[in-house]
């Protein structure tokens, strides 16, 4: 499932189902989640792409978006390939709503941009105009993916592909 901004042609990709399944077994740093009740919420859920409600039960895991993205499309990430730390629930989720505007968008965030072959091409800072930030990122054709970043950890938020 993913989530659509109606203005624009970009869809915002959550961690995918048979990922989320493998990473409440095992991160992608080989660790097994940790699950806790999320007391306060807000916590950015890569799952269903939206904030945590007080009283869920989350985990943060370890997780290699470019390594994963590579595995599906033959790409190679080299030095690129990276690793850091995500929020899901700790049990299956419905997924994001299906008629959601992009998430995450109401603060900094930077769009990391990666070719076909799995290699940066740029980023950059956006705290308005995000929908046009990204429609400028896939103006250039040798864009595959973005990678929507959080500015204050630089934390992965999700991906938006071409097409």
């Amino acid at each position: 499932m993913t989530t659509t901004d109606t203005t624009t042609a970009h869809t915002a990709r959550p961690i995918r189902l048979r990922v989320l399944k493998e990473l409440r077994a095992a991160d992608d740093a080989g660790r097994p989640p940790a699950p806790f009740t999320d007391e306060e919420g807000g916590a950015p859920l890569r799952c269903c792409l939206r904030r945590s409600e007080p009283g869920e039960r989350i985990a943060l895991v370890s997780y290699a978006p470019l390594r994963r993205w590579a595995a599906e499309t033959g790409a190679e990430p080299g030095a690129y390939d990276e690793q850091g730390p995500v929020f899901i629930h700790a049990e299956d989720c419905p997924g994001p709503s299906p008629d959601a505007a992009l998430p995450f968008t109401n603060a900094p965030r930077v769009l990391r941009r990666y070719s076909a072959e799995g290699r940066i091409l740029g980023g950059r800072l956006t705290d308005d105009g995000f929908p046009s930030a990204l429609t400028e990122a896939f103006a250039d054709p040798e864009v595959a993916v973005v990678h929507v970043r959080a500015v204050e950890y630089g934390c992965f938020l999700y991906e938006v592909r071409r097409g």
